[in-house]
């Protein structure tokens, strides 16, 4: 991926550009409908295109549970499952172990939780988050993040981030 900056914003560190990705360019700031589970509820694929979205998110948390990596390898990742042509963003799936899981226990491995929906076990590391995003296809990844609650003291989130 390639990042070019065509406009900076005097007294702050706001900026355009333009992304350039395998599957198109990307100016931003830019609308990216959300697809988590690899579908925009309510649109189908040619409304998404007439919207002229370059990009969509989707969710490696859901994606990963259902329905599967396995899925993804077989098929050649989201884009052809889906569809879609243009890019795609994947989230790491920190956000969702934050909100939804159950018996959550943090590592340095990684993140050890059983899954809202079905109870089942699961470990997601930094390499499996990676791993996986590879499998759906994704065009821009982000890194396994861990989330706080946002009522946390300000003594808390700098212990965590220092």
């Amino acid at each position: 991926m390639k990042f070019d900056v065509r406009a900076t914003a005097t007294g702050s560190r706001a900026r355009t550009g333009i992304a350039t990705t395998l599957h198109g360019e990307i100016a931003t700031p830019v609308f990216m409908p959300v697809g988590t589970r690899g579908t925009v509820r309510t649109q189908t694929l040619p409304q998404l295109e007439s919207l002229d979205a370059p990009v969509l998110l989707a969710n490696t948390y859901h994606l990963l549970q259902r329905p599967g990596v396995e899925v993804f390898e077989k098929f050649g990742g989201l884009h052809r499952w889906m569809g879609w042509s243009r890019s795609i963003l994947t989230d790491s799936g920190g956000f969702q172990i934050f909100s939804l899981v159950r018996d959550l226990a943090i590592t340095e491995e990684g993140a050890t939780f059983r899954d809202h929906a079905d109870g089942t076990k699961l470990l997601l590391t930094p390499e499996r988050s990676i791993s996986t995003q590879r499998a759906i296809g994704s065009d821009i990844m982000m890194v396994l993040d861990q989330c706080i609650d946002s009522t946390s003291p300000h003594a808390e989130a700098r212990r965590r981030w220092s």
